[in-house]
């Protein structure tokens, strides 16, 4: 694989043991931490979830399916540019297209939300018609933050700008802006703090559609999950997102992700062992066959 040179190997994601060529899905990291507008930390986010999915079994007792059984790849994380936000965009951008070039179905570990632009933006020119399926606390539909046009706050925002704001479903949200309310109303759909109830009829809209997942770990509670790096009251719990996650497998998912894990603060790991068996979910619940 070409853009070897712009990642670096740590650790694998548990089971993710297939050579590159053999792999349909490829698991990345994009460690970016450049725009958190709170608490930092979330370049420790792929490497703790990577630790903490060794605490899992690689078999799945809801699907009974087993991780083994299916060609991972884990090929490192993305080496990004020390203060310079565009080149570590512009990288995490440039993997994404290899993998998709190769028709690898990219999994991307954050890293802060903004690491979704890039890969949304590469995803976007290979699959026509894309979806995007955001499940945050937040809508991150921010014209500006602090007057910075790119940032965790904004990415929704920026994605809707090329994509089309009716081609983004949110989902949990129950923190905004005032002004994101505005932009929140071109939404493909907008549902505020329950997951579930809103998404079997979007899923149902979405099954003839590539769609790409985002999941920002603080759409959970942070009674569940403390370990974010902006923490809002009364998410969802785990066994929503799971049931969440397990539904959307039904549809034509081309690239996913979890970000925002911030193991900073959560020196037990429970928010990135959730992030893992998402991860592990995810991985077991999309048809391979095909």
């Amino acid at each position: 694989m070409s853009n070897v040179q712009d990642v670096v190997r740590e650790q694998d994601f548990m089971a993710a043991r297939a050579v590159y060529a053999e792999a349909r899905a490829v698991i990345v990291g994009a460690p970016l931490d450049a725009t958190v507008s709170f608490r930092p930390g979330t370049r420790g986010g792929p490497a703790a979830v990577r630790t903490m999915s060794y605490c899992l079994e690689e078999y799945s007792l809801d699907l009974d399916r087993d991780l083994r059984d299916v060609a991972v790849h884990d090929l490192g994380d993305v080496l990004l540019v020390p203060g310079a936000l565009n080149q570590s965009l512009a990288r995490i951008e440039a993997v994404v297209d290899r993998l998709c070039a190769d028709g690898k179905t990219p999994f991307l570990l954050g890293g802060e939300h903004l690491v979704t632009l890039p890969a949304v933006r590469s995803v976007a020119a290979r699959y026509p018609g894309l979806a995007v399926v955001h499940l945050d606390a937040h809508p991150d539909l921010r014209e500006d933050y602090l007057g910075a046009k790119l940032s965790h706050a904004t990415v929704m925002r920026r994605i809707g700008e090329f994509l089309g704001p009716n081609n983004l479903f949110h989902f949990g949200i129950r923190s905004a802006d005032g002004a994101e309310m505005e932009a929140a109303r071109e939404s493909g759909a907008f549902h505020t703090h329950r997951v579930l109830p809103g998404l079997i009829e979007t899923v149902a809209a979405l099954r003839e559609r590539p769609v790409y997942v985002s999941l920002d770990i603080d759409v959970v509670d942070p009674a569940f999950a403390p370990d974010v790096g902006t923490p809002e009251p009364a998410g969802v719990t785990p066994q929503e997102v799971l049931d969440t996650v397990r539904m959307l497998t039904g549809l034509q998912i081309v690239a996913f992700d979890v970000v925002e894990v911030n193991p900073a603060y959560d020196p037990a790991g429970i928010t990135a062992l959730l992030a893992a068996k998402v991860v592990r979910e995810v991985l077991l619940g999309l048809d391979w066959s095909g």
